[in-house]
Parts: C-alpha cells; structure tokens; sequence
C-alpha cells in the first residue's frame, strides 16, 4: 500500500508499529503451502546471509575516521549525503559482498547496508561523550570537582543538558578498562569493540522487486505481504529465491486509513515476527495554551502518582480531584528477584570461565553453556515483565489525561537522579527502575490522542508544599505525626495546613510548575521531545494551588474530654431473658445480642492505605501471588475521584 495522508487542519503524522506473526506463507512458484516451521527456516537463511554481510561491513569500518566521515553529512565531492543509511554508504562507496559462490540480488545487499549503516551512524553520539570523558579525565574518577564537571560537559557537544548519570557511566567504562588493561583507551570503539548483529531483515531498504505488502480491500484487518526467499541456504542462481506471500492479521490498534510500510521480519524461538510499520493522522499537540494538565510524580512502591489541575483565566489553579496512584510493588518485587538470580548466574559464569583459563575441559564447559541458556532465558523473562509493566503504567497515565480533558502531561525530569545514600538495597531499586521507557510509552501513547508530554525540572517537587510554597514536614504516617518519616507531610504554615500523601503533593507541584512555565517548553534538537529546562522565580512564586474548599467549616476535632451522658432509661435492647421456645413452628425473639458466630464485614479487613492508618508491618503479599497469579493481579491502579468538569460530559470517569 502506498500513498500519502492528507491532513487536515491542526493534524500531523504519527508513525507507530504493530507486532504480528506469519504463521504460513505459500510459494507461487509451486503453490506449495509453507508451514511456520518452513518459513522460519527460509527467513533465516536469508537472515543469516544479511547478517554475514552487517559483520563484514560494520568490522571494516568500525574506526573513528570512517564513522566520523558517516557523521559530517557530506561525500568526497562536497554533496550531501541521503537520508536513507544504504544510499549514503554506497555514496561513500562502502560497498560488500556476499560469500562466493552465493548469489544474491541487489535488495538484500541494500538490507544489508542498511542495519550496517545504523548501527555506525548510532555510534556517532557515543564517541563523542566518550571522547569528551576521555579528554578531561579527572584527578579522582569516582568524584568529579564542580570545575571538572563544566570542563567534561564542554567538551561534549550538547553537555550542558546532558544527565551526569550518562557521564558518570561512561567514567565507570573507562574505569573497568584501566584495571583490566593499565591504560586509558584510545576511542570508544576500542573500549566497547565491535557490536553484536541481530538477524533480522529489514524490508524498509527494498523495492518491489524484492518485498511487497498491500491492504485487503474486504477486510482491513488482512494485509498480504509478498516477499523473495531462497529455496537453500546457500543460493547459487536467482532460480534459488522465489516469491512467497503470506498472510498478516492486522492488531485493531492499526487504524483503517494508515498507510502500512513493508515491516522488519525477525526470527524468535522458530517463530517468524513481524514489526509492521503505518503511518496515519493524529491531532497535533501544541507546546503552549494549556489550561488543562495532568501531573505525573514517581515513587518507589508506588509507581505513578497523578493527577489534575486546571488554570483559569485569573490565574488561579485549581485541583479537579483527588489524583491517583499506580501501585507496582509486586511486579517490582518480582523483578528484583529475577535480577538477584540473574547476578548470581553471571557470578557463576564468570567463575567458570576463570576456571577454564583457556583451556580445554569439556565438563566446564557443558556447565557452562548451560548457564549461559539459563542467562538468556531470566533476561528475556526480565524484559517481558519491563515491557508489561511499562505499557500498563504508560495506558493508565494517558488514560488519566483523557478522562480529565488535559491537553497536557507534565513529568518529573529524573534523568540526573542520582541514588545513593538510602542503602545499596533500595539504591539498587532505585536505579533498576524502568522510569525511561514508561516515559517514552507514554509519549507513544499520547501522540495518538494530541496529548504533549512534557519534562519539568524535580527539584523540590516533594519539598514545598503545593498551596504555599513553604517546607514541609515529612512523617511517617498521619495516625504518628511526631515520629519521622518521608511518606505523609505536613505544612507548618498555621494558615495553610495542607497535609496529605508525599507524592499527591508532588504531582500538584509538578503540575503546577509546568502550567505556569509552559512559555519556558522547548523541543529539543537531538530527540524531539519536549522540554522545560529551567525554573524562574518569578513564575514559580505563582505555582501554587488554590484550595478547593474555600469556605470556612466547623473543626470537629476533639480538644476536651467527652461530657457524662446521663444513663438511659430504657436500653436499646431489652434486658429481660428470652421467652420459652414456643410450640409451634413460629420464630423466637432475639435476646438483643450481635451475633458472635458471624465474622466482619469484609471492608474491616481492608488495608486503607496511608491516608487512615500507619503502614502495615506485615510484607506485600498481592493477592493471587501464592498461586502463581499473572502480571495484572500484582499492578493496583486507583482511579482518581474527578470532579465533573464543564468541557467533557458530566459522567466522565477516569478509564482506568
């Protein structure tokens, strides 16, 4: 399917991709039916022969000189390189060829020139923080002085809004390879070497001479994909590949107007995968003019906290409820225990490889491969559950902004965050947190609807308190409001007294933030996203928000003891004995006692969270978990108590 959208007013293009999977496919010369297994086979010779030529090509060129002539844009004549990676080596005449006797036409050579010329272009940004680092080697690597850190971040293009974290790790790199080699390394591309080549086939490169994929017309669900394979692993002549089609169910979140491109094919667990890509029309989200905005906090347990508000024509901002929380601490719980397994696995690997030595002992090395399958499969284990739980978080937030009408998503920027000093236990969770890609799920999620998602400065986000800007006081628990703690704060003020959950706080100061710095947002040049980079004083001093209940109401709290009451006349319940069972087959009275067989109300038994009582000192048990409950019985979402808000109908509930 080709074509180009036409937009209307007000709209842009989003390109997104689907995953789907070819089950069969049928060869046209022969009309042969091809199983999965069939087909697999013959994606992966063809996978294999492309991947034989990414090494090639990316081993002879994997040096700075060649990838810094990638990066200036330009050919020995002075033109402009294209934009596609293909065109722009053969411009530089970086060409490769197949093993001889193998023939190949010329769409797979592009293929492979390609994903070649990714992954150096890719290579670009890392070599110039790691030369950066590099050229300012500081006097102690493990802490940089405050004039060290603006020497490394002049060095590197674009490092004044770098995050340290990003440098630091780089540091940590160059670390590793002094102690193991004595010397600091020359380049990036001798201190990582050459990258590992996936098998895959991206179609993008070809023409119809090689790939085809056309919508059904019927149904808009079906797409037939129409592509050359080889009949052997190791084609001879052209009669070797023929055309074989195959037939692709669309997911439903492949919208019926898109313009579908030619997806990448990769092979996994003898399963042929399919990432298709389409393109269709989306609202266009604008960076300023925002009265709306959904505030976004991240906690530890509690994954995500969020919530409204609205900034009114005077200036006012106003909260439109209560907020929510996304609570993950099971699916947390379960993810470092994966990453405690798999460090005990490398550990065991990395002994067995000292044991070894380089010698040749067949029974260490059995063992050893068998961990090294036990390796991939805990990391494939691990990266399902980050994926889940980075989708589920990031459809709960939008889903947050749609019910509310915010035209906007405002997020903490955490990127410099820094753990330490709260133990290696919780430093660690902390760290291993996938705060990234929910992010970058979100902004998926929100460009289909013309939602923008923007990044604010956190400093003093769960500091100050939201209505008046003074520090607050941080408890344990609001039952204990002496003992110190960091979940529930007080402020101090005598005429603000705003008390609630840390993170409730801290999604209003966000929020608050943004809507009155949304004239600060800027895109940034190297990733596109939006941003606001810096806090004024002047437009944070009217980043507060107005309380909602205005008008003055009786304080029913207790300042005396509780007056005598008189004795009743008459109890509730009569004191007399019961009568004598009667004959017949009629009821008797009850003596005026509550039952004692009979248990509570199952809502006594409920856990209410932090705004009623103290933490429990019981561990998190989900429920489910004991039977081997899936993902979604460890991810508790409470959905937000909105107020009705006069731009939406007045039954809108968050979508949670």
């Amino acid at each position: 399917m080709s074509g180009k959208l036409r937009l209307g007013e007000g709209e842009t293009v989003r390109t997104a991709c689907a995953r789907a999977v070819l089950r069969t496919g049928v060869d046209e010369a022969t009309g042969e039916v091809l199983s999965a297994a069939v087909l697999a086979q013959r994606v992966g010779w063809c996978a294999d022969l492309v991947a034989g030529m990414v090494a090639a090509l990316i081993g002879e060129h994997w040096n700075t000189a060649d990838v810094e002539v990638l990066a200036a844009g330009v050919d020995a004549g002075g033109r402009r390189l294209p934009s596609n990676a293909w065109m722009a080596l053969r411009r530089l005449g970086w060409t490769v060829a197949p093993p001889g006797g193998v023939r190949v036409n010329d769409r797979v050579v592009r293929m492979a020139q390609e994903q070649a010329g990714r992954v150096l272009r890719s290579a670009v940004w890392r070599a110039e923080v790691t030369a950066g680092v590099l050229s300012t080697w500081p006097a102690d690597p493990r802490q940089r002085t405050p004039a060290e850190w603006d020497q490394v971040r002049k060095a590197i293009p674009g490092g004044q809004h770098l995050p340290s974290n990003v440098i630091k790790g780089r540091t940590r790199q160059a670390v590793t390879f002094v102690k193991a080699n004595g010397r600091l390394p020359v380049d990036v591309f001798e201190l990582e070497g050459v990258p590992r080549i996936p098998r895959m086939l991206l179609l993008a490169a070809c023409d119809r001479q090689q790939a085809i994929i056309e919508r059904s017309d019927t149904d808009p669900a079906k797409a037939l994909l129409r592509l050359q394979l080889p009949l052997r692993s190791d084609p001879q002549t052209y009669r070797d590949w023929t055309w074989v089609e195959c037939r692709i169910t669309l997911p439903s979140t492949v919208p019926a107007a898109a313009v579908l491109h030619l997806p990448t094919l990769r092979v996994t667990d003898g399963t042929v995968r399919a990432d298709v890509a389409y393109t269709h029309a989306v609202p266009k989200a604008r960076t300023t003019g925002h009265s709306v905005a959904l505030g976004v906090d991240w906690g530890l347990n509690t994954l995500l906290s969020a919530g409204a508000l609205r900034l009114h024509n005077t200036g006012r901002i106003m909260a439109l409820g209560a907020g929510g929380q996304f609570r993950a601490a099971g699916v947390l719980a379960k993810q470092h225990r994966l990453r405690r397994q798999s460090e005990r696995l490398h550990a065991k690997a990395d002994q067995y490889l000292r044991l070894l030595g380089g010698r040749p002992d067949e029974q260490l090395s059995a063992k050893h491969e068998v961990l090294a399958g036990e390796i991939r499969h805990v990391s494939a284990r691990r990266a399902n559950l980050n994926d889940a739980l980075a989708w589920a978080a990031a459809r709960w937030t939008v889903d947050q902004a749609i019910a509310a009408a915010a035209s906007v998503i405002y997020l903490e920027d955490l990127r410099s965050m820094e753990t330490k000093g709260m133990g290696r236990t919780l430093n660690t969770r902390l760290t291993q947190q996938v705060r990234g890609k929910i992010t970058d799920r979100i902004r998926h999620l929100a460009a289909e609807h013309g939602i923008a998602v923007v990044t604010v400065p956190a400093r003093n986000t769960s500091k100050h308190c939201p209505q008046c800007l003074t520090p607050l006081r941080h408890r344990r628990a609001p039952d204990k409001p002496t003992v110190a703690g960091w979940k529930w704060a007080i402020c101090p003020n005598q005429s603000c007294r705003w008390q609630g959950d840390r993170d409730h706080g801290a999604w209003r100061r966000i929020a608050a933030r943004g809507l009155t710095h949304q004239g600060k947002t800027v895109i940034d040049k190297t990733s596109g996203q939006m941003v606001i980079r810096s806090v004024m004083d002047t437009l944070e001093a009217a980043a507060v928000v107005t309380p909602t209940n205005t008008g003055s109401r009786r304080d029913r709290s207790k300042t005396s003891p509780t007056r005598p009451h008189a004795s009743r006349p008459a109890p509730r319940r009569r004191r007399a004995p019961s009568p004598t069972r009667p004959h017949s087959r009629a009821g008797k009275r009850p003596e005026g006692h509550a039952p004692t067989d009979r248990g509570l109300p199952r809502a006594a038994h409920r856990h209410q969270g932090v705004n009623t009582i103290s933490t429990p000192t019981a561990g998190h048990r989900p429920r489910g978990a004991a039977l081997g409950a899936g993902f979604h019985l460890h991810a508790h979402a409470t959905p937000p108590r909105w107020e009705t808000i006069p731009e939406t109908p007045s039954d809108s509930r968050s979508q949670s």
